[in-house]
């Protein structure tokens, strides 16, 4: 039995997570945490998600409940990861995270907490999407760069960090199976007199609406012919069930950086 305890558990991730794992058998949910000026700081969790009292108070700090979870599951902000990795590190905690938005230097602090507790690091936990990431490699390498790599993504209006994690994540593997350097190669939406499209270039497009969970768009294209690949998500239980599958592959583990290309198998 893994005992998970859920930060941001009343965001929008936070919620789906909740209520699958009260669901799961070899899931326990023991700990639920929100920042303190949350309103809802004391109910009851099963209460707050509309599947009646499950006795698990709503904290204000992951102090509150570290000591009894197993592996803390992270889906909030850039800033508050780092602070909860901080606190992971200093009471041996695993960790599932799937924050995104996160910096270069963020990035490096996860890599580097990761060589004293097993962590899993993930743009994105969908299984769709991660067999999207293998897929969008593997025609990368076998096209080169004769053809024009475009991206879209589309996400609901109130997603912060732009573009998506699973984007950039999606740009980079095309890079590196091209040969190629994102740093270099990435264009970022385009206005104005920009020119002709430069050979090698992978294009990183951010469309924001609605209430749209999540769509990628990956087409490779070239004279007389394009080839698109295309994940849409119409449900956020699709991360929650990967994110709870994350949190049962790191409790086997002692220290490392997995992806959710390590939970699946797919690597």
């Amino acid at each position: 039995m893994v005992r998970i305890i859920v930060a941001g558990c009343l965001g929008r991730m936070g919620r789906r997570i909740i209520r699958l794992g009260l669901e799961k058998k070899n899931v326990k949910v023991v700990g639920v945490f929100e920042h303190k000026e949350n309103p809802a700081i004391g109910n009851d969790i099963g209460e707050l998600i509309g599947v009646g009292k499950k006795g698990i108070a709503v904290m204000s700090t992951l102090s509150q409940v570290i000591d009894k979870g197993d592996v803390i599951i992270d889906f909030t902000t850039p800033s508050a990861t780092i602070d909860h990795l901080k606190k992971a590190l200093r009471f041996q905690k695993k960790m599932v995270i799937g924050t995104t938005g996160l910096s270069t230097k963020e990035k490096e602090t996860i890599k580097k907490a990761s060589e004293r507790i097993p962590i899993v690091f993930a743009p994105n936990m969908s299984v769709g999407v991660n067999l999207l990431f293998k897929l969008s490699r593997l025609v990368a390498t076998t096209l080169g760069d004769d053809y024009d790599v475009e991206i879209v993504e589309t996400h609901h209006k109130h997603k912060k960090d732009a573009p998506s994690g699973t984007a950039h994540e999606l740009a980079r593997l095309i890079a590196e199976g091209r040969g190629g350097d994102l740093a270099k190669d990435a264009v970022y939406g385009r206005v104005g007199m920009c020119g002709e499209r430069k050979k090698g270039a992978i294009g990183i497009h951010a469309v924001r609406g609605g209430d749209v969970v999540g769509e990628h768009t990956v087409s490779f294209m070239t004279e007389g012919e394009r080839i698109e690949l295309i994940h849409r998500a119409s449900s956020r239980d699709t991360l929650a069930k990967g994110a709870l599958v994350a949190a049962q592959f790191i409790s086997k583990k002692k220290k490392g950086l997995y992806s959710m290309q390590d939970v699946l198998g797919l690597v």
